[in-house]
């Protein structure tokens, strides 16, 4: 099956534009030799002669002229191919979950900037308890999360490690022969487990006062004066502040890591784990 060099097209538009051969040679950066070459090929290939030419001027036949209508749709069609194909390799589904720790954070920048640079990946956000999102993800419902862990269980890439603290408003007292109010995360929450190990292993009675799954319902409550929240150090939500030291046990550290799938490879999961990694100082700012 024949067909036309996009090389022998270009050339023949630009004859065709410029009025002549060596005018054309000028604008291709080509002897107008090889210009005339270029056009007798595309002429043998299409069987027509495409140009009435003598010693003074060109001219497009009546073919010459369908001619350029085809060559123009043909190097039309060959850029949109090739702008598809060199556009964003990623591409697909990706299906990414963040803990409610980031809600606040500059997460949401982190995620607009990966959409504009890989626009064909199609982004899925679950925002949920790290526990949950380590289930969801063992259960091969996510792709990658973004999550807080306990310290040595040695999962994923290692974002960072820091204090966990007692938040309360700034007058918060807690007087010694009550048990400690406390506003949690549900069941399975990493903060929520720390605080009642550490409570239990130094003897402290406790009640939980308030559980909510979003932070915006813990901080709310916190600022109520129901009781005392645990939070990262870097994520204590505005008009909370840490209780000095020695009012309750040391809570100890926490992680926050990324965990891909395991056993699966997926290219948008590893650059979205790159941009947040390239980001991470800007996850520890509420």
């Amino acid at each position: 099956m024949k067909m036309f060099d996009p090389v022998l097209l270009r050339t023949f538009l630009t004859v065709a534009e410029t009025g002549g051969f060596t005018a054309a040679g000028r604008t291709l950066g080509l002897r107008q030799s090889t210009v005339s070459q270029h056009i007798r090929k595309l002429e043998l290939a299409a069987g027509r002669q495409l140009f009435a030419r003598d010693t003074h001027s060109v001219e497009l036949t009546g073919d010459g002229q369908a001619m350029i209508g085809f060559a123009q749709g043909i190097l039309a069609g060959q850029e949109r191919a090739l702008a598809y194909f060199a556009g964003p390799e990623l591409r697909g589904r990706l299906r990414f979950g963040a803990s409610e720790d980031f809600v606040l954070t500059r997460l949401p920048d982190i995620l607009h900037n990966f959409r504009a640079s890989h626009p064909l990946v199609d982004l899925e956000l679950t925002v949920e308890l790290s526990g949950m999102l380590h289930d969801r993800l063992r259960a091969g419902d996510l792709d990658l999360v973004l999550g807080k862990q306990h310290p040595g269980q040695d999962q994923g890439r290692l974002m960072w490690r820091e204090p966990l603290v007692w938040t309360g408003l700034a007058d918060t007292r807690l007087p010694a022969d009550l048990p400690v109010p406390l506003i949690a995360y549900p069941p399975s929450s990493v903060t929520r487990t720390r605080a009642l190990d550490v409570l239990r292993q130094s003897g402290h009675a406790w009640r939980v006062v308030c559980t909510s799954a979003s932070l915006s319902g813990l901080r709310a409550a916190t600022l109520a004066g129901l009781g005392v929240a645990v939070f990262a150090r870097s994520q204590v939500p505005a008009g909370l502040t840490a209780l000095p030291p020695g009012v309750l046990p040391d809570l100890g550290d926490v992680e926050f890591v990324l965990i891909g799938r395991s056993g699966v490879r997926s290219p948008a999961a590893d650059a979205l784990a790159d941009a947040i990694t390239t980001e991470a100082d800007r996850l520890r700012t509420v």
